[in-house]
């Protein structure tokens, strides 16, 4: 299960209304790259793919394909601002190791 904080859903939905997509899923990917090895892209997708495996939290649709699940099931993602604007939060109990900003994560090989 992948969790979504209020104030995270609030982001993704400013978002997706500034983009005029209100009517698609929040896609949640990795790819290699960061400090420590993964990072999480985001992206907002209409398709629905029968290997796909669906959430929803805070009233929002999240989408993540048969290979990227294993490495985010229990995902929080939260929002915050500060001093230096805006930021998701990632709180990963996959993770092994994350980087300093916390965008980027490192797994256990397996």
């Amino acid at each position: 299960m992948i969790q979504i904080s209020k104030a995270a859903a609030r982001e993704i939905k400013r978002v997706q209304k500034n983009r005029q997509q209100t009517d698609t899923h929040l896609r949640l990917t990795l790819q290699a790259g960061g400090c420590s090895g993964l990072v999480y892209v985001f992206e907002f997708d209409a398709k629905e793919n029968t290997s796909d495996t669906y959430f929803e939290s805070n009233d929002i649709s999240i989408c993540v394909s048969e290979e990227n699940l294993e490495y985010l099931q229990g995902l929080t993602i939260d929002y915050s601002e500060d001093l230096m604007g805006g930021a998701f939060r990632f709180d990963n109990p996959q993770a092994v190791k994350t980087c300093s900003c916390g965008n980027s994560f490192a797994i256990v090989a397996r």
